[in-house]
């Protein structure tokens, strides 16, 4: 009987161990798995603020409490109606029984509004965008609709502009219906509450952003008093901590809209800008590492966030101005002096991408024709240069679309003359005659 040694039994057994581990090495690791970034948050997303693309999320989809972010959608429905000069800054403010009852409860972050009193918009402004102000969050939608009533309407109507989904507004401020002593809005329950999921929330940051950027020098107020010089005054403290000089002060952060409510938790949308870079982020219902809601953990969670963003993302240009696409360079032309016209990018594309991966985006060429007829004009649109990534994680764009830049003709051509054309239509003649002649023919001798 053939013995076999120790040695050998142990090489048996080791050898499809090390093949195993040599076939695991050859294949490469899968790039599509999500970053977990150890975020002790309800939901989260992160995005680009110049172009909308999500450079990360959590939960994103699922409807949450969103607390004195609401705030966000009356400050651009107030920079809407300024804009257009419906409402001017210098306009003033009679209180009402509601806005007086509701700002005398200091723990609902307000500034006490006098019974008598009138107020500009501009004041009420600064006092809902830095101090979260409530009462004046509610006046405002008073000056704009007449009722909060009314200025729900007004919200629903923009949300849907923009596009936003899933979300139910029952006031102005965000705060709980219990809260504003039995005088919510009519047709909402006495212990509503605004929702929406954390995507949406985002995109109501971006559109804000986008349409009324000078509100982020109101927005980075850390410190104003309120009627200064008046018997009235009072200390306005930003509830953002994240801004500079204040408590959890992160590089860059200029706002935009903290919230707390029982329901909601701790949420923040933040945005930060650094170089030619402006991230939005959006945490909500935010705790500890022993699940406690808390200040602290909400900034916390937007600072890994901004730190996710600024250090593993740059902004690179995947497509430069005039860029050719490798066997489609040029379309054909009918009727016209040139047979063909050269077609290019017209625009650069530049994308936020995460740098590990920039290689794996590939632009693509969308032709909207095949053939165009002259006169053709230069820089006329024959389509599109789409970039997409061929692996990895890619979450789209916060207005669901890509980016895009136009494909345009480099020149014009002229249409021929008759004589031409008539030549031309000749040799198409013969041409389509000798192609029929020879297909039948190489039928038959088939």
């Amino acid at each position: 009987m053939k013995i076999v040694s120790k040695q050998m039994v142990l090489s048996f057994v080791l050898i499809p161990v090390l093949i195993f581990s040599m076939l695991a090495m050859a294949i490469p690791a899968p790039t599509n798995a999500e970053t977990d970034l150890g975020l002790t948050v309800d939901a989260a997303i992160l995005i680009d603020a110049d172009t909308g693309k999500i450079l990360y999320e959590q939960n994103a989809e699922t409807a949450l409490g969103i607390a004195s972010m609401t705030k966000m959608m009356t400050e651009y429905l107030l920079l809407d109606a300024i804009k257009e000069g419906s409402i001017t800054w210098d306009q003033q403010y009679n209180v009402t029984e509601y806005t007086y009852k509701v700002s005398q409860n200091r723990l609902l972050s307000n500034v006490p509004l006098r019974a008598d009193g009138t107020y500009s918009i501009k004041e009420l402004y600064e006092a809902m965008a830095i101090y979260s102000a409530n009462a004046a969050t509610i006046a405002i939608a008073e000056t704009i609709a007449g009722t909060e009533k009314e200025f729900l309407k007004l919200m629903n109507k923009k949300a849907e502009e923009l596009g936003l989904e899933n979300y139910k507004f029952v006031n102005s401020t965000g705060l709980n219906n219990s809260d504003l002593l039995g005088m919510h809005p009519e047709g909402t329950g006495e212990n509503d509450e605004n929702v929406m999921p954390a995507r949406s929330v985002a995109k109501l940051a971006y559109h804000l952003l986008k349409d009324h950027p000078d509100m982020l020098e109101t927005a980075k107020i850390p410190k104003k008093v309120f009627r200064e010089g008046t018997s009235d005054a009072i200390n306005m403290s930003n509830w953002n901590f994240m801004l500079p000089g204040l408590v959890y002060a992160y590089e860059g952060v200029d706002g935009l809209k903290t919230g707390t409510t029982d329901f909601a938790g701790h949420t923040f949308t933040g945005t930060a800008k650094r170089g030619d870079t402006r991230l939005i982020a959006v945490v909500m219902k935010a705790v500890d590492s022993k699940g406690v809601g808390s200040y602290k953990a909400r900034f916390d969670a937007t600072a890994k966030l901004f730190d996710y963003g600024f250090g593993q993302f740059s902004k690179v240009e995947l497509v430069p101005a005039n860029y050719t696409f490798e066997g489609k360079k040029s379309l054909p032309v009918t009727k016209g002096k040139e047979e063909a016209v050269n077609i290019a990018v017209k625009e650069p594309v530049s994308v936020m991408v995460k740098t590990s991966e920039k290689d794996l985006y590939v632009p693509t060429l969308m032709l909207t024709t095949e053939e165009l007829e002259a006169g053709v004009e230069k820089n006329q649109v024959v389509g599109q240069a789409v970039v997409n990534i061929s692996q990895g994680m890619d979450y789209g764009y916060i207005d669901g679309s890509k980016i895009v830049a136009e494909v345009v003709t480099t020149d014009a051509v002229e249409r021929a003359g008759k004589v031409a054309l008539f030549f031309q239509g000749i040799g198409s003649f013969f041409a389509n005659l000798w192609s029929g002649v020879f297909g039948f023919a190489n039928g038959l001798i088939k």
